[in-house]
């Protein structure tokens, strides 16, 4: 079966994996119904683009707006901490890409 991901909005351009998709053709259901190609292994619940998306341009999901492009991402490819950066926090750019742990401070242990 082929992976799928799943587009909430017709005008999202990020789609949802719903299935751990290879390097490979993965099939968009939803709003729309279309298949792409992933150039690289991508978990579940990871964002796909649905459109190639320009640096500074707006990444929709849910039909809003939740951060934009910091460089060019191609349809198909991850949309995540290293190519999107959230509106509303200046710090999600600087999220640890796997785990989501902040990298711009330090633990302190005691």
């Amino acid at each position: 079966m082929k992976p799928r991901c799943f587009q909430i909005q017709p005008q999202d351009n990020v789609a949802t994996l719903i299935d751990d998709a290879i390097s490979g053709p993965v099939e968009v259901i939803g709003a729309s119904r279309s298949e792409l190609i992933a150039p690289e292994k991508i978990d579940r619940g990871h964002k796909v683009a649905l459109c190639d998306v320009a640096a500074g341009e707006a990444i929709m999901k849910f039909g809003v707006r939740i951060g934009h492009a910091t460089r060019p991402i191609s349809r198909g490819a991850w949309v995540h901490l290293h190519n999107l950066t959230s509106d509303l926090d200046d710090r999600s750019g600087t999220l640890d890409l796997h785990t989501g742990a902040p990298t711009d401070t330090t633990t302190a242990y005691v």
